[in-house]
């Protein structure tokens, strides 16, 4: 904008202020007409701005007005929009072949700094130089004392954090992560889903396809400041049939109430990607372990032995899925890794997790991931910890029992706890180089109380899951196993570094009990029996690494 050319009033008083005269009456009106517009213009801004403005001269005629060389767009401080969405960052690849978004970029609510220059006006005179001050713009509406302003700053927790995104079948998709607990609690938030298709020469625009979305919160309550949230995305036929590609895009809103939401890029599918015959039998695997989060000191003795036991336990057609929340330290690392190198187990680094608080290393999303991650990876999927041993009691084969349980979507497995401190007292024994559930043969016989089971579960029939058990499956579940499958449980052994045994005692005659700390035990060395072949086939597997 030009400035005016201010001339020097000799009678104006002063000699260093500036002034229109009376009788200039055009440029009054244009200045008093640039002045109201300005005004009408302001009170549209969603957000305050600096108006740098000139005070008005004392001596001043009570006609003049001050002149500033301040433009209206230097006034004016350029903001981001409170509904806009920061641009995410590149997808990653998934197992599937398609590609989904990292969690921390599905974070839609990140704040965005936005930097404001400050310029100060100046005006010269023909006599003197001055600068004029500048103020800060007061509130263009009148002010009620009564009337009170709430001003938020920050974010207390996300409105989505998304963690992966999953074709589930030719018409299906997941997407998993984590959501504010308070606002699905006390709030109304929801989702909306829509696919992209990729243009082609044939159809250079191709019209996006929406479909409504159903929200599961599988956690039983148990979040904290975050829940974990799946999103199921339905069509009524598969979006990309045509195998040309596109992209799945998740509409989080913020409630029923409000029309905002945030467009947040859960996954892409490349041209030619969508493999039909990836979502029917048979699988890859016919067993697969999904593992809870790994955290806090893990003794690697112990992990050696787990890895070792179900690795032959579930057979070579199986894979392990574990979960790095902090607790793979170098030496666990190094018990892990001849498995890893022989494709037998996949190691995921989770420890981004610890930013969003939720219940036990969240123990709930990671779960649900790796049953959507792996849905149609393998026949059955099992949910266990690694301190617990699953055990077939009658010599019954694996094959056996699940032939038996192959008309149950889920069935779960009651558990035998174990003393994890108690042993036998024999000299003849060298308790250092014994195993653990070598040591632990004393078996808690409390009844009538209520015990923890795991579970598992045909994954192409469940649409989430918890710690424990399912609660959102397609099919019958049963939980009447005990004769057909039990689970071992040497709780919090996976944490002791050292030598575990505390306490030593004669063996029990004849299958009588013994009392520890008010338990009652009973001698029970299934699992010892079994030790010298678990040994023998890690030598055979993998060599003598640990010797």
């Amino acid at each position: 904008m030009k400035h005016h050319n201010a001339r020097k009033d000799a009678g104006g008083g002063g000699g260093g202020a500036f002034a229109v005269p009376c009788v200039d009456i055009k440029l009054f009106v244009a200045s008093l007409a640039f002045i109201t517009l300005f005004i009408a213009l302001w009170q549209l801004q969603p957000y305050g701005s600096l108006l740098a403005a000139a005070r008005q001269s004392a001596s001043a005629p009570p006609c003049s007005l001050p002149l500033s060389t301040t433009s209206a767009a230097a006034a004016t401080s350029h903001l981001p929009s409170s509904n806009s969405t920061p641009r995410d960052t590149e997808p990653t690849k998934n197992a599937s072949g398609a590609t989904a978004t990292p969690a921390a970029a599905a974070n839609a609510t990140s704040p965005v700094k936005a930097t404001t220059k400050k310029t100060t006006p100046a005006v010269t005179s023909t006599t003197a130089a001055a600068t004029l001050p500048v103020r800060l713009a007061r509130e263009s509406r009148p002010s009620d004392p009564n009337k009170r302003v709430l001003r938020p700053y920050g974010t207390a927790a996300a409105l989505f954090v998304q963690m992966g995104a999953y074709r589930g079948g030719p018409r299906t998709f997941a997407i998993v992560g984590l959501a504010s607990k308070p606002t699905h609690v006390f709030g109304t938030p929801y989702y909306k889903c829509e696919w992209l298709p990729n243009p082609t020469p044939t159809t250079p625009a191709p019209a996006a396809i929406r479909t409504k979305a159903y929200k599961i919160l599988p956690d039983w309550g148990y979040g904290r400041v975050y829940t974990t949230v799946v999103v199921n995305c339905t069509f009524p036929t598969n979006p990309n049939s045509a195998n040309t590609g596109g992209k799945l895009l998740l509409h989080a809103y913020h409630s029923t109430t409000s029309r905002r939401y945030e467009r947040i890029p859960a996954l892409e599918e490349l041209p030619g990607s969508y493999n039909h015959s990836l979502y029917s039998p048979p699988y890859q695997y016919d067993y697969l372990y999904c593992g809870s989060s790994l955290y806090g000191d893990l003794s690697a003795a112990r992990m050696r032995e787990w890895v070792a036991y179900h690795a032959r336990f579930f057979g070579p057609r199986s894979h392990f899925v574990l979960h790095d929340a902090g607790g793979v330290s170098a030496e666990v690392r190094a018990v892990l890794e001849p498995w890893v190198k022989a494709g037998r187990i996949t190691v995921q680094d989770i420890r981004a997790q610890a930013e969003f608080d939720s219940y036990y290393y969240n123990q709930f999303l990671v779960v649900n991931d790796c049953l959507h991650r792996y849905r149609h990876a393998a026949n059955w999927t099992f949910f266990f910890d690694v301190d617990e041993y699953l055990y077939l009691p009658g010599g019954r084969t694996l094959e056996q029992v699940l032939g038996k349980l192959q008309g149950f979507t889920q069935f779960t497995i009651d558990q035998n706890p174990m003393s994890t401190k108690l042993c036998v007292k024999d000299p003849k024994n060298d308790y250092s180089r014994e195993w653990g559930f070598e040591k632990f043969v004393f078996r808690n016989t409390f009844t009538g109380v209520r015990r923890d089971r795991k579970y598992a579960i045909q994954a192409r029939n469940a649409y989430a899951t918890g710690v424990h058990m399912s609660q959102n499956v397609h099919g019958r579940s049963t939980h009447k196993t005990e004769t057909l499958i039990r689970y071992y449980h040497y709780h919090n052994s996976i944490n002791v570094m050292g030598e575990p045994c505390q306490h030593f005692v004669r063996r029990p005659a004849n299958g009588s009990r013994i009392k520890f700390d008010g338990v009652p035990y009973v001698y029970d060395d299934n699992m010892r029996r079994l030790a010298d072949k678990i040994k023998l086939f890690e030598k055979e597997t993998i060599g003598s690494v640990h010797s």
